[in-house]
């Protein structure tokens, strides 16, 4: 018996590169289109889990044979949201933030297969160092912090800025490998 196609709902590399370290490789790449604007009164944890799971779901009702994955990240520090910044100032606003101060990170992963969908959310607490005004610059300067939450890349640049993390590297990157896996398992789909 052949196992179901594996579709991943992002384009995002990172995922791509994660599961390949654990020897997965997505028979195809659709990223959903969803409104990832959060709820009124969201909490950052729920955000991440409901956008995985519309994702998912979004992308398998177009692929209803497959094995759906998707995933969500969104960094909080306290309950305000720093999404993906919308230029240069914002992504300064955001470290400035950051700034030798705790943050989390919350990723939510989902997995739908047929009518059913499973989902986890890691929780990642990530300290940062004082950030000087040029090594704030540096960074902005560099684009890394376009297209991620929170305005950096834990897997970049930006992990010199870390001086605590207490939870899952991958998660921040992006995808939690070790709840991926057995969100696939689960659903059926072994590598």
């Amino acid at each position: 018996m052949s196992r179901p196609e594996l579709v991943l709902a992002s384009a995002s590399p990172r995922r791509i590169e994660l599961l390949a370290l654990v020897g997965i490789t997505p028979d195809r790449v659709d990223p959903a289109d969803i409104d990832e604007t959060p709820l009124k009164d969201e909490t950052p944890s729920r955000l991440a889990a409901r956008l995985a799971v519309s994702k998912a779901e979004a992308v398998a009702a177009g692929a209803p044979d497959a094995v759906v994955l998707a995933a969500d990240t969104v960094v909080a520090v306290g309950r305000r949201l720093l999404e993906k910044p919308a230029d240069e100032a914002e992504a300064v606003r955001f470290l400035k933030l950051l700034s030798g101060r705790n943050h989390r990170v919350f990723t939510g992963v989902a997995v739908t297969a047929g009518v059913r969908t499973s989902h986890r959310v890691v929780d990642t607490r990530v300290s940062f160092k004082v950030l000087s005004d040029p090594e704030i610059v540096a960074y902005v300067a560099s684009g890394e912090w376009r297209g991620k939450a929170g305005g950096y890349g834990i897997q970049g640049r930006a992990g010199a800025f870390v001086t605590r993390l207490v939870g899952s590297y991958p998660a921040v990157m992006g995808l939690p490998l070790f709840e991926t896996i057995n969100l696939l398992n689960g659903a059926g789909w072994r590598p």
